[in-house]
């Protein structure tokens, strides 16, 4: 749907326009992919060909289009009617049927069983019945130019043929007055939708928050002018790098909803990797907001005092105050003078939803979309008027965290889940994950909503350096011999459609005799390939019993299709491989072409992280390099009719040139296509670590084993070393009191009943679980008292935070894995954590994938050792400086880092660290360590 607010006007099509809503509608059970278009198709045709033996004078897709004008507003529908023929036969001539009335004819195809009741059809597709009726209405508005002589009539009739995909068997069922009477009810929800943008556009004009930071950082000072620099346009893409601790959030939803309230975007998506993320996100925004003035109507609006909080950037460039209101204080805020806007409209906070994954909206005891499944998606169209629910659509103060989901869906009876899809449209900041912009399975519910334009979109991308592999994630699947035999155990007992249990027969027995291979060789890949088609087809036409089946035999089933989309996808990179005999991996290497073409879509766009390095990496992965920008093409130059006649070799030689304009059109659009780079220096962050490389270990999968009890007393020396600077700093703080401590004030300090008392904890990073098994068990066999807490596995982020918490209190030790929530999600070590060491860099593992992509990447033409850095370097180090980031988060903050392992001091190495980890020291020897270890333990630094 495309429309202007301005000039009142919709542009959609016919399907579009019947399928609009604002409401439930009623779910069908899982996903068809493309076979149900396929079949679609198929049987289109064969009714077709049925129809031209019959009526030799029939048409086929015949274009209608229109304007309905309704309630101020006009609306052009375009679309095509399947078929349309004549009613009269005698009124039929070799010219045409002219004079004669004709028949609008649109096809469907169901699955349900045919014939059925005509109340069933109409209440299971109403929006087929509205599609042909919508055809109906704007003929009669204004009837289109027929080629082969059929008459227009003022009054056609229409006819919809429903075809059981499965058997071919047909009903055909016509259309009343009633249904025309539906469309004029749909253009009354349309309308309704359009008044809410309205108001909503408005609400953004008159955006009211609070600057992101009462007080900026060293480093702030210019960053709002910076972006607004580097995302000007024509520019549309913007890297933003940013270290830890710096405030890109704040600093960019500052930006953001300024940009919003100008008016050059009409919506901001941000998505984050981490759930911390997303929280983080909502945390801001509820710090930033300004809630309404509750004044009554004649009262006069109040004289703004001097603390009252300033639209940023506004007209009169007020400097930030120097106290803000706090949310939900007793004093109401107040606008300042000169704010309001031209329509008189009240300040209002932004309108933003944070998107949970279905699953975690799910109010059942088990999770399993299936209408038949779950009370609370049958029939809840039928429930939604009378729900309440739409408060919030309406209202962008209402609460909606999952818990107040949850509790209006138990109360209407209603599943969470369409709440939160069917209030998104009415929201200015949509806040998620991914996948709801680049996941095939999950990017409908973004892009299927009504009037959303990316175009009028800024997209924001949290832990930009996370979405390469997220992506190729997304699209990468797994399928094993043992699941597909017991979803055939499971299909033996409902008897379904015998040609589904023959191709699910065929299925389970090609994965079962495939063997351990690297790579799927051409005749597998061949036989793979028909057997996805044959089964796609078969589960797509068969009836199931799909709440019966169970959610996981329900995702095998619905499997199929989205290999076949896999395999379909060429601009792709793919691997299809079989770590183990029938276990077979359909592997995405590559998704750079997918994100580089979704970005390219929105209308700006910035990529936020602390670790981006090397820009020109990032960006090939992202699809976002030089060799990714379309070429604008340039105009050929015809020779002037006042040069006369030119020879034919200077016709070619004219043709060749071009202006100096056109030159320097090209090359702005060149440069507007080109990411800029916007790298914001933390000069607090510059003496805040340091770093020292032990020299005396290699932690290469090769050596690490007889390195293992070195890692081990390092380890007990790191934590002695921060113990030893706890103590010198409580002894500092003790003196600048009032002298040395007496001997009573030492036994009065000092917990005699506390068998464990708390000592400073030190934070090892490691490169797999396995490698800190190893470490524990070393320190277990030399016999160490060290309290080590190794990170479990916990995907839950209450519990996470709990374990930190936990941990930092009890324990001496956390080793923490590199990649993990704990060492680039979880911010409570800045500050907390003083002494740390990654014991090695953290590159991928080496397979069968990490050996195709560096394939891949030397066949575009990089020698061995730069694909060894894309594919290897990078990704490990991006790990170390993530992990290292979290140790030091704000000014004031110190953290000395032990980087364990020879490899940190090779250059190739070296390069990728931050520049703040860059000025190390080399650690040769054990007496160098404690050198470096005991350095400053008698003295405080004055921060």
């Amino acid at each position: 749907m495309q429309f202007s607010l301005e000039q009142r006007t919709a542009s959609l099509s016919v399907g579009e326009f019947a399928d609009f809503t604002m409401g439930l509608r009623e779910s069908g059970d899982g996903p068809r992919g493309l076979w149900r278009a396929q079949l679609g198709q198929q049987w289109h045709g064969e009714l077709r060909n049925r129809t031209r033996a019959s009526s030799p004078t029939a048409q086929f897709e015949v274009p209608i289009e229109g304007r309905l004008r309704h309630r101020e507003w006009t609306f052009h529908l375009a679309g095509r009617i399947d078929q349309l023929l004549p009613l009269d036969p005698a009124a039929s001539t070799s010219a045409g049927p002219a004079g004669g009335r004709v028949l609008l004819r649109e096809i469907k195809t169901v699955t349900c069983p045919l014939p059925a009741l005509e109340p069933d059809l109409r209440a299971d597709y109403p929006a087929y019945f509205l599609q042909l009726a919508a055809y109906l209405v704007l003929w009669r508005a204004a009837p289109p130019p027929l080629a082969s002589g059929l008459a227009s009539p003022a009054s056609p009739n229409g006819e919809l043929v429903f075809v059981e995909t499965c058997t071919g068997l047909s009903q055909s069922v016509g259309l009343t007055p009633f249904d025309e009477a539906l469309v004029f009810h749909q253009l009354d929800a349309i309308a309704d939708f359009l008044e809410l943008r309205l108001r909503a556009t408005a609400r953004r004009r008159s955006l009211l928050f609070r600057p992101a930071f009462a007080t900026l950082r060293p480093g702030q000072e210019t960053i709002q002018s910076d972006l607004a620099f580097h995302l000007s346009p024509p520019a549309s893409c913007l890297l933003f790098e940013a270290p830890t601790g710096y405030g890109k959030t704040g600093c960019v939803l500052e930006f953001a909803l300024s940009q919003l309230r100008a008016g050059r975007f009409a919506r901001l998506i941000w998505l984050t990797s981490k759930a911390t993320g997303q929280l983080h996100v909502m945390y801001t925004l509820a710090t930033m907001a300004i809630p309404r003035p509750s004044l009554p109507s004649n009262c006069p609006s109040p004289s703004p005092p001097s603390t009252i909080c300033h639209p940023i950037g506004d007209k009169f460039k007020r400097s930030a105050p120097a106290i803000c209101n706090p949310i939900g204080d007793n004093i109401p805020a107040t606008r300042p003078s000169g704010a309001i806007e031209a329509d008189g409209a009240a300040p209002t906070p932004v309108a933003a939803w944070q998107v949970r994954p279905k699953s975690e909206h799910c109010i059942n005891s088990t999770f399993h979309c299936v209408r038949a499944a779950c009370s609370f998606l049958d029939g809840a169209a039928a429930r939604w008027p009378q729900s309440g629910l739409t408060k919030f659509q309406i209202d962008e103060s209402s609460p909606h965290d999952l818990d107040t989901l949850r509790s209006a869906g138990r109360d209407a009876h209603i599943c969470p889940y369409e709440i939160t899809r069917l209030s998104l449209p009415f929201s200015d900041v949509w806040i998620g994950d991914y996948n709801y912009v680049f996941s095939p399975d999950n990017r409908g519910l973004f892009y299927e909503q009504p009037g959303f334009d990316p175009v009028e979109t800024l997209l924001v991308i949290d832990e930009a350096h996370n979405l390469p592999s997220r992506v190729a994630d997304a699209f990468s699947h797994v399928v094993r011999a043992a699941d597909a035999r017991f979803v055939l155990e499971q299909l033996y007992r409902q008897r379904p459609l015998s040609s589904l249990l023959l191709a699910w027969e065929n299925w389970a027995r090609f994965l079962s005799r495939l063997p351990h291979t690297e790579h799927l060789d051409e005749d597998d890949e061949a036989d793979l390939r028909d057997t996805l088609e044959h089964l796609a087809g078969q589960v797509a036409i068969s009836p199931l019993d799909y709440a019966a089946l169970g959610p996981e035999v329900s995702d095998q089933l619905w499997q199929p299709q989205a290999l076949l989309d896999f395999l379909d996808n060429s601009t792709l990179e793919k691997l299809l491989s079989c770590p183990r005999a029938g276990e077979l991996r359909f592997t995405c290497l590559d998704a750079a072409p997918v994100i580089g073409e979704g970005l390219r879509a929105y209308g700006g766009v910035i990529l936020m992280s602390g670790t981006l390095n090397p820009p020109e990496a990032f960006l090939s992965s992202c699809g976002l390099g030089a060799g990714s920008v379309e070429p604008v093409p340039l105009p050929r130059v015809e020779p002037s009719p006042a040069l006369g006649k030119l020879s034919r070799r200077s016709r070619r030689i004219l043709r060749g040139l071009t202006s100096g304009a056109e030159l320097l059109r090209v090359e702005e659009s060149r440069e507007a296509a080109r990411p800029h780079l916007l790298h914001a220096r933390a000069p607090w962050r510059e003496q805040a670590y340091d770093v020292a490389i032990d020299l005396r270990v290699d932690t290469t999968l090769r050596h690490r084993a007889s390195h293992y009890s070195t890692t081990a007393a390092t380890v007990a020396a790191l934590q002695a070393a921060a113990a030893r600077r706890s103590l010198a700093g409580d002894r500092a703080d003790r003196a600048g009191d009032g002298g040395p401590p007496s001997p009573a004030e030492k036994l009065s300090h000092s917990p005699p009943f506390d068998p464990c008392p708390s000592l400073p904890t030190v934070a090892v990073f490691f490169p797999s679980y396995a490698y800190a098994d190893n470490i524990v068990e070393a320190l277990e066999s030399a016999g160490s008292t060290l309290r080590v807490a190794l990170q479990p596995r916990l995907p839950d982020l209450a519990a996470q935070t709990a374990w930190v918490e936990e941990s930092l209190t009890h324990c001496d030790a956390l080793f923490l894995v590199l990649g993990s929530s704990f060492a680039e999600g979880i911010d409570l070590l800045g500050g907390r954590v003083t002494h740390a060491m990654v014991v090695g860099p953290a590159l991928p593992e080496v397979n069968a994938v990490q050996r195709a992509r560096m394939s891949i990447l030397s066949q575009t033409g990089l020698s061995r050792d730069a694909a060894f850095r894309r594919v290897y370097q990078i990704p490990g180090m991006t790990k170390v400086n993530q992990a290292l980031g979290r140790l030091v988060r704000s000014p004031g903050q110190h953290a000395r880092v032990l980087l364990h392992c020879r490899r940190f001091a090779d250059p190739t190495y070296a390069a990728l660290l931050a520049p703040e980890y860059q000025s190390a020291r080399g650690v040769t020897s054990d007496t160098d360590l404690a050198s470096w270890l005991g350095r400053g333990d008698d003295t405080v630094s004055p921060d």
